[in-house]
């Protein structure tokens, strides 16, 4: 049996023309985020064990990538496997996502970061998932971040950054759905659930997009969180309101609102849409973001064409000082780009002609890299590739890859004048 040449279940290569359309899109990410006095940083790809486990990471602690202690052996594994005390086996693991090394990262740093700093991290994280469509071990994230800001500020060029970026990468018709923790503290507590049980309420009620309102309650009553007499109640306060959101006001404000955490959300709104009146802000009340390191407002990009987020963020002003022992305020949105470059078009090599040049096999190395020079300097992309007889196969292959034209080059083509190109279709 031929041995499996495939990558990991869950992890992916990628061919040259994927890997090109990334690379672009990535391209595009960084220079409108850059535009706006972000800077990029970057961070290990593997932290302490304990500090991924530090509670900050919500359920993605359970799916983070464990690296064994050096010099284990198999007796050590056996007797940590029979005492259920394995993450004495691992000293460090795998980030699962930016955030967390961020915080680290503020925490080792501060004293040479400018007082409010704004930081970009586009690189790859891992997490043990199970495998399935748009759902991968390993990834890229897109994030930025605002540390230092106590004000809404943050927010505000976080979302319109974010939404500017979406504009130009061609994705429209997205929407930002928005919600604040203490409004979700509120409508939990109105149905009369135990404090301590908040967080447990909240992953249930983060189900609502795939299980509907009845299913989040009938999953709240079995996990005896909520009474069955207050089930009605709750079946009532889920759902989406009138005109995004935006007139809980007067005699429309439900019971459950808290009236200081949506007056800053429409104090945000109001700010965007003053400086980016197209883009569409809506007030969501049952928005939870999955990480329960959120302390704010939290955000979310979705598209109508799809069931699933395309990326989010919010303020975590706690976590930092859980490193630094001093809190520092902090907010952040990333981007999904696995699941965004996926909905993009193919484009070309990312906006320079992209030629090949089709050569017999007698043609000298020098005269093919003199032109293969000259159209380079000119600003185009150029591949050297020898005539085969297979010729059909080897310039689908070459079109698939973004180039767009084919020139035949023989011993007596010593200039780029003397080049006729032609579509390559």
């Amino acid at each position: 049996m031929a041995p499996d040449v495939n990558p990991p279940r869950g992890m992916r290569d990628f061919l040259p023309a994927e890997k090109a359309k990334r690379e672009r899109l990535l391209s595009v990410i960084r220079s409108e985020y850059t535009s706006r006095g972000f800077d990029e940083i970057e961070t290990p790809v593997v932290e302490d064990s304990a500090r991924l486990h530090s509670g900050l990471g919500g359920d993605n602690e359970k799916l983070a990538f464990g690296i064994l202690k050096r010099g284990l052996g198999a007796d050590d594994v056996a007797r940590a496997a029979a005492s259920d005390e394995l993450t004495e086996l691992t000293d460090l693991g795998l980030r699962f996502d930016l955030t967390v090394p961020l915080a680290r990262f503020y925490a080792s740093n501060r004293a040479k970061l400018p007082t409010v700093f704004k930081s970009i991290q586009i690189a790859p994280v891992w997490r043990a998932e199970r495998p399935q469509k748009g759902r991968y071990r390993q990834f890229v994230q897109c994030d930025i971040d605002i540390i230092g800001e106590p004000g809404i500020l943050a927010e505000v060029e976080l979302i319109t950054a974010t939404a500017a970026t979406l504009t130009v990468l061609g994705l429209a018709g997205c929407r930002i759905r928005i919600n604040h923790r203490a409004i979700l503290r509120h409508l939990v507590a109105s149905w009369q659930i135990a404090q301590k049980s908040t967080e447990r309420a909240l992953i249930t009620i983060d189900k609502e997009d795939k299980i509907g309102a009845d299913g989040v309650v009938a999953e709240l009553v079995a996990l005896e969180l909520l009474a069955p007499e207050r089930a009605e109640q709750a079946r009532a306060d889920l759902g989406e309101f009138a005109d995004d959101g935006w007139n809980l006001t007067g005699d429309n404000a439900p019971a459950w609102l808290d009236a200081e955490a949506y007056a800053q959300l429409t104090e945000i709104r109001a700010a965007v849409h003053a400086v980016a009146p197209d883009v569409p802000l809506v007030f969501s009340h049952n928005l939870v973001r999955g990480m329960g390191y959120y302390t704010g407002a939290i955000f979310e990009i979705q598209h109508p064409e799809f069931g699933y987020s395309l990326g989010g963020g919010g303020r975590y002003d706690g976590m930092i000082g859980r490193f630094l022992g001093t809190d520092v305020p902090a907010a952040g949105f990333s981007i999904g780009f696995e699941r965004i470059v996926d909905l993009i078009p193919d484009d070309d090599a990312g906006g320079r002609e992209a030629v090949l040049l089709l050569h017999e096999r007698d043609v000298p190395a020098a005269q093919l890299i003199g032109l293969q020079g000259a159209l380079v300097a000119a600003g185009r992309r150029v591949r050297l590739e020898k005539r085969t007889k297979n010729v059909k196969a080897l310039l689908a292959r070459a079109a698939e890859s973004g180039y767009r034209q084919v020139a035949n080059v023989n011993t007596e083509t010593t200039s780029v004048e003397q080049l006729e190109f032609r579509p390559l279709s």
